[in-house]
């Protein structure tokens, strides 16, 4: 409701399709990520919040494209390879490097702090104007873009009920997902890097699951990446700018399994098919990502 309403609004504004593709649609499949972290950051629940973004990330490339390209094989276009996938990449080490001050001063202790947060959205304002660039050189992204005409009434009602429910389920899944951790005796990481963050990337699996469906591959690869490169420099910049996020250094190993995860995805990209994810890479993905749920639940 949230993304029609707001397509809607931005096509009465006669803001372009392709704008409203990279911002509305590709932001509206991260804000369950968001608003959950907000509430977590809100409540101190850090393992929560970092698990969340860390765990979606990865549900995203093992889970998700390992699902879309068994639908069908994903190919992609040249700037997805060598410029989002990379970024993504990047993403991942400046994660690593800002949650592991204890290697870098003298106190210890390491935690995502308000300066990082900012950084992290300076990083995000770059990733815009760069997003822009690739998307030019996509052909028929803005066909894909579906967006359906409302006038401004029903359309602000659309996003004021779609903010009232992610503000609502994000609560809901954050008290939740504490209640979990207390009656199970698992760690309130564990709940983000697995319920949490599977709930929360069920709108990308839609997306790209559907995407591939209908054999609009560069949708269904380039909304997972985007997506990854969202959660990090948005939604954990959010997140650390309103509180500060303590990390856990056992969280380096889910940084590792991520950065493990964007580096397989571009190496796909030059396998048996050009630029291709195929059906047995999606396959060896999801394999990956059962092996490392397993893992963790055994490892708790």
């Amino acid at each position: 409701m949230l993304v029609d309403g707001a397509s809607a609004i931005a096509r009465r504004f006669q803001v372009s399709d392709l704008v409203i593709g990279l911002t509305v649609v590709a932001f509206g499949t991260s804000t369950p990520e968001l608003f959950v972290n907000i509430v977590a950051s809100l409540k101190g629940k850090s393992d929560i919040a970092i698990g969340n973004v860390l765990g979606s990330n990865i549900a995203n490339i093992m889970l998700i494209l390992g699902i879309s390209s068994l639908i069908y094989p994903l190919s992609v276009s040249k700037g997805t390879v060598w410029k989002e996938i990379p970024f993504s990449l990047l993403a991942a080490v400046v994660l690593a490097l800002m949650a592991n001050d204890q290697f870098f001063n003298t106190t210890g202790v390491s935690e995502l702090n308000r300066t990082d947060g900012l950084v992290l959205l300076s990083f995000f304002i770059i990733f815009l104007y760069y997003s822009y660039g690739i998307a030019r050189d996509v052909n028929g992204l803005a066909n894909q873009v579906q967006i359906v005409s409302r006038n401004l009434f029903t359309s602000s009602i659309y996003v004021c009920l779609g903010l009232i429910g992610l503000a609502l389920g994000g609560k809901w899944i954050v008290a939740g997902a504490i209640q979990l951790a207390i009656y199970f005796g698992m760690s309130e990481s564990l709940v983000g890097l697995t319920i949490v963050s599977v709930g929360t990337s069920l709108p990308e699996l839609a997306t790209s699951a559907l995407a591939a469906y209908r054999g609009r591959v560069e949708i269904a690869v380039g909304n997972v990446v985007g997506s990854n490169i969202f959660n990090i420099f948005f939604v954990l910049g959010i997140s650390a700018t309103i509180n500060p996020l303590p990390f856990n250094k056992t969280g380096n190993l889910d940084i590792f399994v991520g950065l493990i995860a964007g580096f397989l995805l571009f190496l796909f990209m030059f396998t048996s098919h050009k630029r291709s994810l195929d059906r047995w890479e999606g396959f060896i993905f999801i394999c990956c990502y059962v092996a490392y749920i397993v893992y963790l639940i055994f490892k708790a």
